[in-house]
């Protein structure tokens, strides 16, 4: 009579070749797609706030954030996928960057830029409380005129005995400038600077409400839309792109550290929650724009590999063979293959 024992090993090794058939070749299609639909039917019995806690999810989210976003392979691989991309655009003529970018939503989205007219009275209100800008405003008019002055000079000098008359001015006008500064006329000129700033301002704000300047800006992309994507890098060298790059991703690394983007990731999962907290799972999926045949093509796609690689020199056999073998030699199945 055979020993349960030896019964047992029977039924392992036929359990693991069951297996492993289901694995293979055209099978290994059916099974996926049998258990696919088999677990999204389940899915679709599981409430989402029922299954996953929003103080988990909140944990989740941040590790993802935490691990992925400081991960190595993101900091190895920023500067390289630069200058790929770089690299790739400077060999590209096929493509022009109208047919890559659809002009419409360009359109809609400068639109929407120059009617901020919120942001952009804010952003020049502020810009007028900073002493640096309006010195920097000061000198920038202090340029516009001196170019303005030397060019009518040039044309002055030109005229016999006007010369001299020019040059006279042109030196007491120096020295009164340094006159000037560090008194009180020098702070009144300071002050000068800032009021002229507000000036411009204003002259900014009428310019972005009145003038066509959403027209001039669709006009500028007009002009590069025919233009063939390499024509970008006339704009930057390939060390400008990967060193801009590297600086993005330095300033979104460190953002990420900070306690108050913990704070806005723990709003996002609050929101996510508010509105599809009362989803399925399975009805989840075509909000996130996944379906069944979708996530088995996926599976398809890369599982056949993996088990092929698997399954060389038995390393897959082993490892379904030492999840069972437990079972099979325990004494409740020899019991049972014992007849006791």
């Amino acid at each position: 009579m055979t020993e349960p024992r030896d019964i047992a090993e029977r039924l392992l090794d036929a359990q693991v070749e069951f297996l492993l058939a289901e694995v293979t070749g055209e099978r290994f299609t059916e099974v996926i797609a049998r258990d696919t639909e088999a677990v999204l039917g389940v899915a679709d019995t599981l409430i989402f706030r029922d299954i996953v806690d929003v103080e988990q999810a909140k944990e989740t989210v941040r590790t993802v954030v935490e691990l992925i976003g400081g991960s190595p392979v993101f900091a190895d691989m920023t500067g390289v996928f630069a200058d790929a991309l770089y690299d790739r655009i400077a060999a590209d003529h096929d493509y022009t960057l109208g047919e890559v970018v659809d002009r419409e939503p360009v359109e809609a989205l400068l639109e929407k830029l120059f009617g901020m007219h919120q942001a952009q009275e804010r952003l020049l209100d502020r810009l007028t409380e900073s002493p640096l800008v309006a010195t920097v405003a000061s000198k920038f008019v202090d340029k516009l005129i001196n170019d303005f002055v030397q060019a009518n000079r040039e044309r002055a000098e030109k005229i016999p005995g006007v010369s001299s008359l020019v040059s006279l001015g042109q030196s007491a006008a120096t020295r009164a400038k340094k006159v000037a500064d560090g008194t009180f006329v020098g702070d009144l000129a300071g002050k000068g600077a800032l009021f002229a700033l507000k000036r411009t301002n204003n002259a900014i704000r009428e310019m972005l409400r009145d003038a066509p300047v959403h027209d001039a800006a669709m006009e500028f992309w007009d002009l590069h839309a025919d233009e063939s994507v390499s024509g970008l890098r006339e704009y930057l060298t390939q060390k400008d792109l990967n060193e801009l790059v590297l600086l993005c991703y330095e300033i979104a690394v460190t953002t990420r550290e900070k306690e108050y983007f913990g704070l806005l990731v723990d709003e996002c999962v609050e929101v996510f929650f508010t509105k599809y907290g009362d989803y399925t799972l399975a009805a989840l999926l075509p909000e996130l724009g996944l379906t069944g045949p979708d996530i088995t093509a996926e599976i398809l796609r890369y599982g056949p590999a993996v088990i092929e690689g698997a399954k060389r020199e038995g390393v897959l056999a082993g490892l379904i063979r030492e999840r069972l073998a437990p079972f099979y030699t325990s004494d409740a199945v020899l019991g049972i293959l014992a007849g006791t």
